[in-house]
Parts: structure tokens; sequence; C-alpha cells
């Protein structure tokens, strides 16, 4: 049983980049499903575009941020970029071609809820159905040569698909149009993603091996700088408050300073001919970051997004 369930956590570790889009896309597929029973009540009048368009984009623009906010690289990228002391004074053209390069994976990443939200609402259709029923383009299509009560009868199919017998079946119904563009919607995105795969990796700096091994890595740093900080804050902790408590003067503890925090945490840039694995490799064989080498770095390719990541996710966001 041991060696299964270290087998599945193995498994699970592998793939946690699809195994979390996936949950991500079963969690809004269901949070929609939930939402459109228990909450949507199309009104069946003039509002109809309106009221159906907002429970379609609303719901995918909020997913977006969260999505964002929920991205190591997001807090990374972002934490100290206009300290005080600098006045917010932030080199915009400068630093913009960093941050899109950043970001664009980010962003990426952001948009697998909104747009699993949107696909799903497309395949069930009653928000499509709302929105298209009250949207003059759609009448105007629908309603062509059939009079003034087109119109009315079409604001109601929403509420009582019997009326749409009346309507012209030389165009697709309202559910058949919103399934139809679903289901494009999911095509372009499994071939959007597959293409971008292809190419990030086709891209890579490293090899594929090499990549595996860099990734092990990066799990292998995150945890043990985790446990290191947490029993270095702990024994901080403990001289101070000992020293609190018992009125005497707290023994030498040494601490990194500022600076070299901020080394740590810049953004990765690969360098292909002396290559380190973290900034913390990177620290370590530039003696503390005071060689001339630790500025050195050309790109950071979307491929090794994962270090920045992996780094980041030890603060918590």
């Amino acid at each position: 049983m041991e060696l299964k369930l270290r087998r599945a956590l193995d498994f699970c570790i592998r793939h946690q980049t699809a195994l979390g889009c996936s949950i991500v896309s079963l969690l809004t597929a269901a949070s929609k499903h939930i939402f459109s029973s228990v909450v949507f009540k199309c009104p069946c009048n003039s509002g109809n575009m309106l009221y159906g368009s907002v429970f379609l984009i609303v719901p995918a623009f909020i997913l977006f941020l969260l999505g964002y906010m929920v991205n190591a690289r997001t807090w990374r990228l972002l934490t100290g970029s206009c300290p005080p002391e600098k006045r917010c004074s932030c080199g915009l053209w400068g630093t913009c071609a960093r941050y899109c390069h950043v970001l664009v994976p980010v962003t990426a990443r952001a948009m697998v809820a909104p747009l699993t939200w949107i696909a799903v609402a497309l395949l069930g259709a009653s928000f499509y159905d709302c929105a298209a029923s009250g949207n003059s383009l759609i009448k105007n299509l629908l309603c062509k040569d059939q009079g003034p009560d087109c119109h009315k009868l079409l604001l109601k199919i929403p509420c009582d698909e019997t009326l749409l017998k009346h309507i012209s079946g030389e165009f697709l119904s309202l559910q058949a149009q919103s399934q139809m563009i679903g289901w494009l919607l999911i095509a372009s995105i499994v071939t959007i993603a597959l293409i971008s795969t292809c190419v990030s990796h086709c891209c890579s700096p490293v090899s594929y091996l090499q990549l595996k091994f860099w990734k092990i890595y990066m799990k292998k740093e995150s945890e043990l700088f985790k446990i290191k900080a947490e029993e270095h804050a702990t024994r901080l902790a403990e001289i101070n408050t000992n020293c609190f408590f018992g009125a005497i003067d707290p023994a030498p503890f040494q601490t990194p300073s500022n600076d070299d925090w901020w080394k740590i945490s810049f953004l990765y840039a690969f360098n292909s001919e002396e290559q380190y694995y973290s900034m913390i490799h990177k620290y370590v064989n530039t003696n503390r970051g005071k060689s001339i080498r630790f500025g050195e770095g050309n790109q950071n390719p979307p491929g090794l997004g994962f270090v920045d990541e992996a780094s980041a996710s030890e603060s918590g966001f």
C-alpha cells in the first residue's frame, strides 16, 4: 500500500502542471453548472443581451484576475519592483520587455479557468440563448421576413423553447449556435496549447533529460529552503524571546542581509556559458553574489519558468 501511495505521489509531482489545470477546469465546470442551475434566470425581455453577457463574461474575467493572483511568478516579478526609496520612478520602457516576457506565460496559465467557464457555458447554451435572443444582429438574421412579432417571440425563447417552432428554420437554433461556438473554442484552445508546448520545448536551451534533472533539483531546493527557513526563523525567534523575558543580551546569530535576500529574489536569467539552476545556486557560486558574474544573464526562456515558480511558491503565494 505504501508503495502504491508513493507511486501515486510521484505521478502527481511529475504531472503537477497538467493535473493542476485539469482540477481548475473541473472545478470551473462544476461551478458553472451550479451557478446556471441556482442563480441564472433569464428575464426574457429587452434586458436579455445585457443579462446573458454579464453571466458569460464577468465570471470569466474574475477567474482571470484570480489566476494572476494565485500565480507565484506574478508576485516574484512585482515584489520590490518599485520600492519607496525609488519613489516608484520605475523605468517603464526599460523593464517593459522583461515584464512582458514573464507575464505572457502567466497570462496563458491564468486563461485556463476563464476559457473553461466560457466553453462550458457555451456547451450548456443557457447564457448564450439569453444573450443572443436580445442581440439585434441575431434578431435580424432569425426574424428576416417574419414580421414584427418575431422579435417579441425571440426574447421569450429562453423561457419557453416551444416558441422556437414559430421562428424560421433557415438558420441554426440559438442552442445549436452556442454549442458549435463552444466546440470551436475548445478545439482552438487545445490547438494553441499544443503549439505553445511544442514551441516551448523546441526553444528550450537545455536537453530533455537535463530539464528533468533541473526540475528535480528545484523541487529539492525548494523543500530544503523551506525546512532551513523554518529552522532559522524558529531559532531566531527563540533567541529574541529568551532575551526579552530573561533581560539578557542576545548571542551573535547570523542571518542573511537585506542585500542577500534581494539577490536571491531576482528573476532567473539563463546564461549558456555559466549555467546555474537557481538564483541561490548562482549566489553561492559567485562569492555570495559579489562577483561581476552574478549580474550576467541574457534570457529567461518560457520553458524555464518553473525556476521562478518553485522559488516563489515557498513565500506562500
